[in-house]
């Protein structure tokens, strides 16, 4: 399946693989499930002219196995080239490139969106994102200590950037 822009009917699986990521603990501080009415509006935020939600399967003809989206930093205009990336792949699918292709297409794409930096905020214990995000060209950008308590436990904040285009 190639990468696409999604569209309202992939909501329900976007959600889904992103829920299937709370368990965890790496990729989100969302402690529950979120739901389907509850990401409306957070959907609609998307824009595929400026600010992309894309999707991909891991094999042709099957099911979205992952998505990607690119949202606006801080919301004032001073920051209108910024995006905070957020990549999430279903776990049966993890481990096959998926998130590498789609942060691939997203550096390239960048500049015809009006990108000029990129910005992953991921947990510093995520060392799998970490280093995805590394092995694309991301450089640490700072590190915000014990913002997050995850099951009792503090958890730190790496900011990761890359300058495109």
């Amino acid at each position: 399946m190639p990468i696409r822009d999604a569209q309202p009917d992939d909501l329900a699986r976007v959600v889904e693989i992103y829920n299937a990521s709370i368990p965890g603990r790496l990729a989100t501080a969302d402690t529950e499930p979120v739901s389907v009415a509850g990401r409306q509006a957070w959907f609609r935020d998307f824009n595929p002219e400026t600010r992309p939600l894309w999707v991909l399967g891991a094999a042709p003809g099957g099911p979205i196995a992952g998505w990607l989206g690119l949202r606006s930093f801080y919301g004032r205009p001073a920051y209108r080239a910024t995006v905070e990336v957020g990549v999430y792949i279903d776990p049966p699918a993890q481990g096959r490139g998926l998130a590498r292709t789609l942060l691939t297409h997203a550096i390239a794409a960048a500049p015809a969106l009006g990108v000029r930096t990129m910005l992953g905020f991921i947990f510093a214990h995520n060392t799998p994102s970490l280093a995805l995000f590394a092995q694309a060209g991301f450089d640490s950008w700072g590190r915000l200590p014990g913002v997050a308590e995850l099951d009792g436990i503090e958890r730190d904040l790496a900011i990761v950037g890359r300058r495109v285009g």
